[in-house]
């Protein structure tokens, strides 16, 4: 049943008045953090006492109260207007963070709206700028002369490898005005084509410890990373169902979409965490590092680019079926012929 207020809300959108959209946004979020009592507000702070910054809690509490009118803002507000979600010029507990959403992180939404060159001078908290810049890459822009640099050294344009993967999938949400997003559901395998009964070997003896194997965990929680000294199969042997699979051998750029997507942990995330985890997983498979520069509170590794490229190159990647597979699934084991290390991902969830 629509309420009188979001009928009137979306009275305001279909007039165009944004400014005062924005203003019913950030009253309504200011309005829910002031009603938590962690937040020191009118619940539970002491009248007269001292004003403390909402915590975490509190925002998300404000966050999913606000979520489908900062949805709105961000779809169809005017990219001056949309960008000011995230801006605190309207006082504490006002502006969106990155992990404010709806159908999906509210950056996401703006970002899939606009190109770089509209959102650039608009967007300050640099978190959402790094997320709304990789957002525009996935999309296929090049920001390579037109942003500030990664801070993990990510490029700021496809390589080709992650560009001829593009076409098989895409893993950025498609979203719609008012409310919910399309998106196509990537897996591996994604289908039976090309696969045929394989006998594994017996399983390689496990490497723990390795950085690697962290990285891909982070990847996909919902999944099992295993390393193991030997060729893919003997890593797939860790973890799929038994000998005898249904299986085959994949390039990576058809596995590229699926990895990518396996970032995107529930609505808060979109897909830019998916591709900068996926990058510090291939460039930790390197077992190249780069320090970030000295002096910086945030100093990071940074990812080696021409090393990630000559990994994806010759990389034997092979994936499987389990017969437990629930919706969202991925079974892939990447082998390294250069150091004789493979990894394995195996994991499937419902969404």
């Amino acid at each position: 049943m629509i309420t009188y207020e979001e009928h009137r809300l979306r009275s305001l959108a279909d007039q165009g008045r944004w400014i005062e959209l924005l203003g019913a946004y950030r009253q309504a979020r200011a309005a829910a953090v002031a009603l938590d009592p962690a937040a020191g507000g009118a619940a539970g702070g002491a009248a007269g006492g001292a004003f403390r910054a909402p915590g975490r809690p509190a925002q998300g509490r404000a966050a999913a109260a606000t979520a489908p009118l900062g949805h709105l803002i961000a779809y169809a507000a005017p990219p001056e207007v949309a960008a000011r979600l995230f801006d605190p010029d309207g006082g504490p507990g006002t502006a969106a963070d990155v992990t404010d959403h709806d159908a999906g992180p509210l950056w996401e939404v703006l970002a899939t709206r606009h190109s770089w060159r509209r959102l650039a001078p608009l967007l300050g908290p640099p978190p959402v700028r790094r997320l709304v810049a990789q957002t525009r890459v996935l999309l296929g822009e090049d920001l390579s002369r037109d942003a500030e640099p990664d801070r993990e050294g990510v490029p700021l344009r496809l390589e080709p490898w992650e560009a001829a993967g593009r076409t098989e999938g895409a893993p950025v949400r498609e979203y719609l005005r008012d409310g919910g997003a399309r998106s196509a559901l990537l897996t591996l395998p994604a289908s039976r084509e090309g696969l045929a009964p394989v006998e594994l070997p017996g399983p390689g003896a496990r490497l723990p410890g390795q950085p690697a194997t962290r990285a891909l965990a982070e990847l996909a929680a919902w999944a099992r990373a295993v390393c193991v000294r030997g060729p893919a199969a003997e890593a797939a042997a860790q973890l799929a169902p038994g000998r005898l699979v249904t299986g085959g051998y994949l390039p990576f750029v058809l596995a590229w979409p699926a990895l990518v997507q396996a970032g995107v942990t529930g609505r808060a995330h979109g897909a830019a965490h998916g591709r900068l985890a996926l990058w510090r997983a291939l460039a930790a498979m390197t077992g190249v590092r780069r320090p970030g520069p000295a002096g910086r509170e945030d100093r990071v590794d940074r990812v080696d680019r021409a090393e990630v490229g000559a990994l994806v190159a010759r990389m034997r990647c092979f994936t499987w079926e389990d017969p437990g597979d629930r919706l969202r699934h991925l079974h892939l084991a990447l082998e390294d012929p250069a150091s004789g290390l493979s990894w394995a991902l195996s994991g499937s969830e419902e969404v």
